[in-house]
């Protein structure tokens, strides 16, 4: 039976492969047509999305009740929250350190004037002209309201100095809700999480009284994980439209090469900086935690990581990486249930790197001059800004401006970015997925031995 399973993962993972060569393939030859795949691609995400509060919340708790008592949660609570800050931090320092050695803002040429210029004009004008054209910007790359934008964005206008403070609170505030439903209908997931661990953890408190609810959790866990597999069998239909279509919009714009063109250097650092952090950081933290190779592990996640590219969101992805963790690569149930629902909403390594990356490149080509201290504060806010960052496409553009406001940079010059944000949001989104299930792994080793 396992053989028979690991063929048929095996197969799948093939056929996804061969889908996103196809997308890239067809959307080349014919842009005009691919980009009307997005129907099919629409469908598949908003089937996806439909599973992930339900999957949340039974298996947080069937998590929490598979460790038979929630004084049993401390240490692997613990090594999470650890897990989580050290490789969001690490990956941050290492974005810090390739974007000052690539340089790529310095080593742009023509672009740099119309960089200069937007910083200008921005100094001129101080209506909120510009701020309503980066709603915009930031609404149809986003794919949501200017008013939902609006919302996100928030009161970005407030002194730098105040921003750290403001995150911690919004973070801390994040982890409640006075309407569980309102939070499930936004998929605001960490309060969901909050109850479903406190709710799980008193069930374990009271024995027999509660039996029936407890097995109808943990079935529910197990029928919507068959809902998963079910899915999957479409999975390469699916992200092949996904794929062909937003590759086929962005040639049929015609502003695709030169989109590579001009932003080369930038791309390749980013892109640079989440290979070293999810190839060799996250690996080597892998193999000293588990002495296993996690490069195997990592074709095991293979099916995940390749719904990551497709999707562009962690949140979205959590059903399949929940599945390929169990499934593919063997870690325990209970890790799983515990560990990926949170990580795949506070653990945004790719993200961290993509923002501090993308506000020193800003500064370099805006001739701005940081010193170490702004650096750090870079560091400092895009830590903290990735792990309030929603787990939706783009939504990495949104803590941007934090981080931008942070150390003083122009707000507007997160439009210089957007022409290539939904490439990089791929790749970054690949990595977050990764550390999520390199995590579960790692807590593995901290959960009670027995069930």
């Amino acid at each position: 039976m396992e053989e028979q399973k690991a063929q048929h993962s095996n197969r799948l993972t093939i056929w996804i492969c061969i889908g996103i060569i196809a997308a890239i393939i067809f959307a080349a030859v014919g842009p005009n047509y691919a980009k009307h795949f997005s129907l099919g691609g629409d469908i598949f995400l908003m089937l996806l999305k439909m599973l992930v509060v339900p999957l949340v919340i039974s298996s947080v708790m069937s998590g929490i009740l598979g460790m038979g008592d929630i004084r049993k949660l401390g240490l692997p609570g613990v090594t999470a929250v650890g897990y989580y800050l050290t490789t969001t931090l690490m990956a941050v320092v290492l974005g810090v350190i390739l974007v000052n050695i690539v340089s790529p803002g310095v080593r742009m040429k023509g672009e740099k004037e119309d960089f200069k210029t937007i910083m200008q004009n921005s100094e001129k004008n101080k209506t909120a002209k510009n701020i309503v054209t980066l709603r915009k910007e930031l609404a149809k790359s986003a794919g949501l309201s200017e008013e939902e934008v609006g919302k996100i964005l928030g009161d970005l206008k407030m002194p730098p100095a105040k921003n750290i403070g403001v995150i911690l609170k919004n973070t801390v505030t994040m982890l409640f809700t006075d309407n569980l439903f309102k939070s499930a209908v936004d998929m605001k997931l960490l309060p969901l999480i909050v109850f479903s661990i406190v709710f799980a953890g008193m069930l374990t408190t009271m024995g027999e009284r509660v039996e029936n609810i407890t097995r109808l959790i943990e079935q529910t866990n197990h029928a919507l994980m068959e809902f998963v597999m079910l899915l999957m069998k479409g999975a390469p239909l699916g992200i092949f439209c996904l794929v062909t279509s937003r590759f086929g919009e962005a040639i049929a714009e015609g502003d695709f090469m030169q989109m590579l063109s001009q932003l080369g250097w930038y791309i390749f650092t980013v892109a640079l900086g989440l290979g070293l952090h999810g190839l060799v950081t996250l690996p080597l933290i892998y193999w000293l935690f588990t002495r296993k190779n996690p490069y195997r592990y990592l074709v095991h996640m293979a099916q995940a990581m390749l719904t990551a590219v497709s999707t562009s969101s962690s949140s979205a992805t959590l059903p399949v990486t929940m599945e390929c963790a169990i499934e593919n690569a063997g870690v325990s149930k209970k890790s799983v249930d515990f560990v990926l629902p949170l990580g795949a909403t506070i653990n945004m390594d790719g993200t961290a790197l993509y923002e501090a990356v993308a506000a020193i490149f800003i500064a370099q080509a805006l001739g701005y001059d940081l010193t170490m201290g702004n650096q750090i504060v870079i560091v400092m806010t895009a830590t903290l800004a990735a792990i309030g960052a929603a787990g939706i496409p783009e939504a990495g553009l949104f803590t941007m401006a934090i981080v931008l406001n942070a150390v003083g940079l122009p707000l507007e010059a997160i439009g210089l970015i957007i022409s290539v944000d939904w490439f990089l949001d791929r790749l970054r989104t690949t990595v977050n997925v990764f550390g999520d299930a390199v995590g579960a792994a790692v807590v593995e080793k901290a959960m009670p031995a027995e069930i």
